[in-house]
Parts: structure tokens; sequence; C-alpha cells
């Protein structure tokens, strides 16, 4: 199982650099790919991203029907204008739960395990889980989103005022 890393971790605010196709191909990157389902899953998690357990990749597992279901160098090409606001938790914030308003449907193209490009259409729970794990390869955090916290308001609020002390 790999690591979980957590906020306040600098990893967790940077842009995921893209995979390469030859990359992809490794066995290596395979094997990363099964352990990060796996860390998924065994996590209780609806989906991880790569940098949530220390890695600069544009990868997330989302769990599909019980199963990891890979999404490599995504782009996501059409958001709904229609909206819905959810709870949300992280792996990477516990103890962090707040509600998120998310597009209902969206559209993106991906690279699978082979490297085969592939095209979703997602809507619901999928399309929420999908634009978090989006989000975490970004740079965003749940944080950045929440419009009323559920619990660990108070946790984010001296987050932030360490932050603005720490400004010049």
């Amino acid at each position: 199982m790999l690591n979980l890393i957590t906020y306040p971790s600098k990893i967790l605010r940077q842009r995921s650099r893209k995979v390469k196709l030859p990359e992809i191909a490794s066995a290596r990157f395979k094997a990363f790919l099964n352990e990060l389902g796996r860390t998924m899953l065994e996590e209780d998690g609806l989906g991880l991203a790569a940098n949530q357990v220390d890695k600069d990749l544009r990868v997330f597992s989302v769990n599909f029907k019980g199963r990891p279901k890979v999404f490599i160098n995504s782009f996501i090409y059409f958001k709904s204008f229609g909206k819905e606001a959810g709870e949300e938790g992280c792996l990477s914030l516990p103890g962090i739960f707040g509600t998120v308003k998310r597009s209902r449907k969206i559209r993106l193209f991906y690279r699978d395990e082979q490297g085969g490009l592939r095209h979703l259409a997602a809507r619901g729970l999928l399309a929420r889980v999908i634009l978090h794990e989006t989000d975490h390869i970004n740079g965003v955090l749940i944080i950045d989103r929440i419009s009323k916290y559920q619990l660990g308001g108070k946790k984010v609020e001296l987050w932030k005022k360490r932050a603005r002390s720490y400004e010049i």
C-alpha cells in the first residue's frame, strides 16, 4: 500500500506533470497504477490522485463499481452549466467535510493503463469524483471550494491564519 500525503504538503498544491507514452508502457508504471488503485480501495476512497501518494503525475484512480478505473493525462472539455451541491471529504484532508458545488455532467478524454485514448461522459457521483480528482492534479483542494463546512472548519481557519502569518 502507498503512503497517503496530507495537507499542508506542498505537492498537493502543485500542478502535476503529464505522463509520457513510453512511461505508460513501463512495468514500473503499471505496478504503480495497481498500487494506487489498491490503496484507494483499502482507504475506502472514491478516488485517489497520484500527488496524494507523493507522485508528480497527472494520474488518478476512481472507484468504479468497486474496482479501480485509471485516468491518465485526463482533459475535461465539457462541464454542464447545471451544478449540484454535495458533501465532500478528502483522504489528504482527514476530518474535513463540507459542501461543494460541482457540474452535474462532464465529458473528458484520457489515456487508459495501456496508453489508449479514451472518451467518457459522466454524470452524478462519477462526475463529482472525477472533478475532485482533477482538482487534485491541478493543485486545487476542497478547502478552496467548500461553501459550508460540516466538519473541520475551525481547523481550516487555523491553517489559513498560519499561512497569512508567513506571507511577506
